[in-house]
């Protein structure tokens, strides 16, 4: 297939040079000539779609508990930044409108990894679609949406069908053809050291994309380019910037 997306993408915005998932992050990683982008996404408690990693709030900001049961009112407060350093301190943690808006403006691509929501996978999955598909029309590129969460793939699927889809694995199983095929992906996007040249050419015998995570020694860069996978995520900008080959 023909795979429009940028080859080399920052990883949760500005790799391990800001902090992850902030606006400020996806900035430096646009300062830096990165043309695409990854970001996580997953709900409050009143059901704000955020762009945030983890289920708790601990580890990247200074608020405590799950995401999931906190409103946004209380999540909009926190410091999101200063955990990075002092420079980045009063960063908020972003709402995933604004976050589209930011790409918007810089004119970035962004692969959206829907977070598993126990529970609510497909309704997340639909309602994070369904907002992706407002924001980016009529962006240059469309996003795609990734997640390991089959059902938040199907409720993606049923809700927007047009957005093309990741379908996201640590270790590649052996169905992945069928699951590709069930969810109407365009993308296979794995972790790196699971991935062999033969699954690859495979993939790609198939007419799908490999977009690999998370890459960060050039030499394996370098190989994994020779290979031919199509997109690659890396933490480390400034070892693997936007036109590494």
């Amino acid at each position: 297939m023909s795979w429009p997306y940028p080859r080399i993408v920052a990883h949760r915005g500005g790799g391990a040079l800001a902090p992850e998932n902030t606006l400020g992050a996806i900035r430096l990683g646009a300062s830096l000539g990165f043309r695409g982008v990854e970001f996580d996404v997953r709900y409050t408690s009143d059901r704000q779609p955020v762009v945030i990693h983890d289920k708790v709030l601990e580890r990247t900001t200074n608020g405590q508990g799950r995401v999931a049961r906190t409103p946004y009112a209380d999540i909009a407060a926190l410091d999101a930044g200063a955990w990075f350093g002092a420079r980045w301190r009063g960063e908020p943690l972003p709402r995933f409108e604004d976050t589209v808006r930011l790409c918007r403006e810089l004119g970035l691509w962004a692969n959206v990894e829907i977070k598993r929501m126990w529970g609510i996978e497909r309704a997340t999955g639909a309602a994070v679609a369904r907002m992706a598909r407002n924001l980016f029309t009529g962006a240059a590129l469309t996003p795609v949406l990734s997640s390991f969460a089959i059902e938040a793939l199907r409720g993606a699927k049923d809700q927007a069908p047009e957005l093309p889809r990741g379908y996201l694995v640590d270790e590649i199983p052996e169905d992945w053809r069928d699951a590709m095929s069930e969810l109407g992906c365009i993308s296979l996007h794995c972790n790196y050291q699971t991935l062999t040249r033969r699954v690859l050419e495979e993939v790609h015998a198939a007419g799908y994309a490999v977009l690999v995570w998370t890459v960060n020694d050039p030499r394996d860069a370098k190989r994994l380019l020779e290979w031919g996978v199509d997109s690659l995520v890396t933490d480390a900008l400034d070892l693997i910037g936007p036109d590494f080959r």
